[in-house]
């Protein structure tokens, strides 16, 4: 889809930023596993060698086991090295930090420059060489959902703030849970709040939204 104004670019870098970081946070916790299980494994196997000097055992059996323990960590660390978790993330974090200086660029801008045309291109580059197209899909995605959900909430919120300064009632939607639906708002546990006083009713919705962020209602 062409971009032809710089509220268009905006979005759309913010987007693919986020997918970016959405792939930095999936490869992170796969690094963090294999880094745990590697840390697992060395303290049982350490662990078993202070056991073993205390129990005084010497059995063929488990004299076997260190060894055993030693392979498998060696295997794991070989994996962590094969898949280039760090090399990746570094990638990552470098595509990131560019699409966001783009962003900044094109926010202090009204409208669209062949500078901005230039950044905007070489961001997209970027993000084309971070990622496969198949994880590219997939974040992209999942980044377009975050932020549809994220723009439905705020215009609810600017909404309920417009009328809470006109002196009108308001109702806040909450999902089972407390908290704003992620796909949806839905109208469950509605709360009304109305006063004569505006100034009172905008203090009585931002108190209350405060307690909902902090999950304490």
């Amino acid at each position: 889809m062409e971009k032809d104004n710089i509220k268009m670019l905006i979005n759309d870098l913010r987007a693919k930023r986020d997918a970016l970081s959405l792939a930095h946070s999936d490869l992170k916790k796969s690094a963090d596993t294999w880094n745990k299980i590697i840390i697992l494994l060395s303290l049982v196997t350490g662990g078993f060698e202070s056991a073993k000097i205390q129990m005084g055992w010497s059995s063929n059996e488990v004299k076997l086991f260190p060894i055993l323990m030693s392979s498998i960590i060696a295997g794991c660390s070989s994996i962590i090295k094969f898949k280039g978790f760090n090399e990746k993330m570094e990638v990552l974090i470098q595509s990131i930090s560019l699409l966001t200086n783009v962003l900044n660029k094109c926010r202090n801008h009204s409208e669209i420059d062949d500078d901005i045309l230039i950044e905007y291109n070489n961001a997209l580059e970027k993000l084309e060489t971070s990622l496969y197209p198949d994880q590219r899909g997939r974040f992209l995605r999942q980044s377009h959902k975050n932020l549809l959900s994220i723009l439905k909430y705020e215009k609810t919120f600017y909404d309920n703030i417009a009328k809470a300064n006109a002196g009108e009632k308001i109702v806040i939607d909450t999902d089972s849970d407390k908290t704003i639906s992620k796909d949806d708002i839905n109208i469950n546990n509605i709360e009304k709040f109305h006063s004569e006083d505006a100034d009172d009713v905008e203090t009585g919705v931002e108190l209350k939204i405060k307690k909902l962020e902090q999950g304490s209602i």
